[in-house]
């Protein structure tokens, strides 16, 4: 039986490809399904992710079972990480349920503070051979109990530290991307000089960006024309992200696309189709949409 793999050997084959493994926030069997399909046919590792508000929605007996099921039904590796973990607690609680990576999000603390809470997460991971993200500066917006109200980029000077008394796998770091749909209210400014001297006092240590959804304006129209009602979307586009993985990034996260592409394909479908009841029809549809905007996402960063 094919079993998980860790985030570290992803990173390990991004690093090995100068490309990054895209993470995507799931919470539904039709989200499992899109995301690794997309990811088989185009021959990609892909990381599933899911923050505590997910887990709560679905449970981890169900969130384990499922990403088994999609484990055995694709030939490429995956890995089931715990975005966003705020506490040991949540941690060690999925990690002893099966989960092969964490992150444990100390970046509201002190920079002290959050040293030794991601060593007590790293030195129990390794107990069950497992991942363990990092992250320092804060990233701006709202994903699910996530929020922060502006950007505090990383300072370069405190990385080398962080990285050398925690033992992390690998570095979430803030250069301007924001978390949720309404990140900017124009086009984004990331702070690529940042990345570039965060590399090179970390040149072996995999970098994550966060907040990195494009917020499709084409779905953004599609809800708005069919009842919703999405002021003010906007996101960073798959170019200008790319440009980070030159400069070390190896995880790239992406949660807001997904959920609004599932619900525009939802709310053009039952538009156009009112004689429609049968779940399967309309999910059926959301979901293939959201697996044709997977697989753009992985063609521009991991093909």
């Amino acid at each position: 039986m094919k079993k998980l793999a860790t985030v570290k050997e992803l990173l390990e084959w991004a690093q090995k490809h100068n490309r990054a493994v895209c993470a995507f926030n799931v919470n539904s069997m039709e989200f499992v399904q899109a995301v690794t399909e997309a990811a088989d046919e185009l021959g990609v590792p892909v990381i599933l992710q899911m923050t505590k508000n997910a887990i709560n929605y679905a449970g981890v007996p169900y969130i384990i079972k499922l990403v088994e099921a999609a484990v055995q039904s694709v030939n490429i590796p995956i890995a089931l990480h715990l975005d966003h973990g705020h506490s040991f607690e949540q941690c060690k609680e999925v990690l002893d349920s099966g989960f092969t990576s964490v992150m444990i999000d100390g970046s509201h603390l002190s920079f002290e503070d959050n040293i030794a809470l991601t060593k007590k997460v790293v030195d129990y991971a390794k107990k069950t051979g497992a991942s363990v993200e990092g992250e320092l500066g804060q990233i701006a917006g709202i994903e699910d109990d996530t929020k922060a109200e502006s950007s505090l980029y990383t300072d370069p000077k405190t990385v080398k530290e962080f990285v050398t008394k925690t033992g992390v796998t690998s570095l979430a770091i803030s250069i301007g991307t924001a978390h949720g749909a309404h990140k900017y209210k124009s086009e984004p400014n990331l702070r690529f000089d940042i990345l570039a001297e965060i590399q090179k006092q970390i040149p072996n240590t995999p970098l994550v960006l966060h907040g990195a959804s494009s917020v499709v304006q084409s779905d953004i129209e599609t809800i708005n024309k069919f009842g919703g009602k999405i002021e003010d979307a906007l996101g960073v586009s798959e170019e200008i992200l790319a440009k980070a993985i030159p400069l070390g990034v190896r995880k790239i996260n992406i949660h807001s696309d997904l959920v609004i592409a599932f619900t525009a394909e939802l709310r053009k479908y039952l538009a156009e189709n009112p004689k429609h009841f049968d779940m399967r029809q309309y999910i059926a549809a959301a979901r293939s949409h959201v697996k044709a905007l997977v697989k753009m996402k992985l063609s521009h960063f991991s093909k």
